[in-house]
């Protein structure tokens, strides 16, 4: 199973990881199907949204932390219990469609590492499901 790491620098943000699922896809050999991409960590999820205009990650995140803040008021020993729900909200993977060889993706989406518990170093899994190449 092909899998990247993403080096993260703050304690949330956003990460376009779409050329290294690129990359996995290629390493597979995958040419119809769809590829897992999942994220085993319970503070940094995976999701796909616009790419084009950074002010939507911007928005994204401000309104997960206005509706989920940091708060000492939470009882998880580690203080971080708003990375758990955030990433519990965005999901821990997305399915992505392949077609040709390629990714499938709308014209303005990306693939994002979700991270809300950083700065850290994670791990991508990418599992291909359908029809494979020997590479």
């Amino acid at each position: 199973m092909p899998r990247f790491a993403v080096d993260t620098s703050t304690r949330e943000e956003f990460v376009d990881v779409t050329e290294q699922v690129g990359q996995a896809l290629r390493q597979c050999g995958l040419t119809e199907g769809a590829l897992l991409v999942y994220s085993p960590h319970t503070t940094a999820g995976i999701t796909i949204n616009e790419g084009a205009d950074p002010d939507v990650k911007r928005d994204m995140l401000a309104h997960l932390r206005a509706l989920v803040p940091q708060s000492p008021a939470f009882r998880h020993a580690e203080g971080n219990s708003d990375a758990h729900i955030k990433t519990s909200l965005m999901g821990p993977s997305q399915l992505v469609p392949v077609t040709a060889g390629r990714l499938a993706l709308g014209t303005w989406q990306k693939i994002y590492l979700c991270e809300f518990d950083g700065p850290r170093r994670r791990t991508v899994l990418v599992q291909p499901l359908g029809e494979q190449v020997a590479v």
